[in-house]
């Protein structure tokens, strides 16, 4: 063979060889990348993967640390029962004698009577005869009502509320007079006392006794009796609305 020959064997396997390397078999990868199917797969699967890392993350952050969560039951279950502790707060006190109820000035409801009723403007004429009240030749409406006993005995003047002293006066038409003022703008204005058992500034409790039941020079026809008022917002009212039944 001459060189010419050799050149032209060699020129030719080396053609065979680059033709062999173009036409190999694909490789795995290539084959597996050329199906449809692969690259949805993939993208599904990222995503899920994504997903559920946004999951993890989200519910590691809404859930509290567990000594964060001890420490707040800790301080709630160490706090004291407000209504435990109204018994000794005066703040608690005012709010339950802010709720009482009206009650009758003496201290046996039963064994007295109203001997002079509250002038009612809207009442019946009955009402507006009984409810006059005569000083010498002059007649006025009667703004409370009037308590006796029917034997005319004298008795002992209860506080109708809890409240302040806030009047105690000797007037000459009617009588020894103590005022008490409450919460929630009410006011309580007893005449016609007797012996007087409080003084100005003093704080009593309902039912507490204030003085004796007496005698005024206006209404000197009842005898022994007790005047009562009640004012709201400034406003009298007729006590019997709000007392209750005896």
């Amino acid at each position: 063979m001459n060189e010419q020959e050799k050149n032209k064997s060699t020129h030719d396997e080396s053609l065979k060889n680059k033709q062999g390397d173009s036409g190999a078999k694909p490789s795995s990868w290539n084959r597996l990348f050329s199906k449809r199917w692969v690259f949805p797969a993939v993208y599904t699967a990222a995503a899920a993967i994504i997903l559920t890392l946004v999951w993890v993350y989200q519910d590691a952050g809404q859930k509290p640390l567990n000594s964060d969560t001890n420490a707040v039951v800790s301080q709630d279950s160490a706090k004291p029962s407000k209504e435990a502790g109204a018994a000794n707060d005066p703040e608690a006190l005012e709010v339950v004698a802010s709720a009482e109820t009206l009650t009758w000035p003496v201290a046996s409801p039963g064994e007295v009577e109203v001997v002079k009723p509250f002038y009612d403007e809207n009442g019946t004429e009955e009402n507006h005869v009984a409810a006059m009240v005569q000083y010498n030749d002059t007649f006025v409406p009667n703004v409370g009502i009037d308590i006796a006993r029917e034997d005319n005995k004298t008795f002992d003047v209860k506080a109708a509320l809890s409240g302040e002293v806030t009047r105690v006066e000797d007037v000459a038409v009617f009588g020894k007079v103590v005022e008490i003022t409450h919460p929630n703008n009410l006011k309580t204005v007893y005449q016609s006392l007797g012996d007087t058992k409080v003084k100005q500034g003093d704080e009593v409790k309902q039912g507490d006794t204030l003085a004796t039941a007496g005698r005024s020079e206006i209404e000197k026809n009842l005898g022994n009796h007790v005047h009562f008022e009640v004012y709201e917002d400034g406003k009298v009212v007729n006590p019997s609305d709000l007392l209750p039944q005896r």
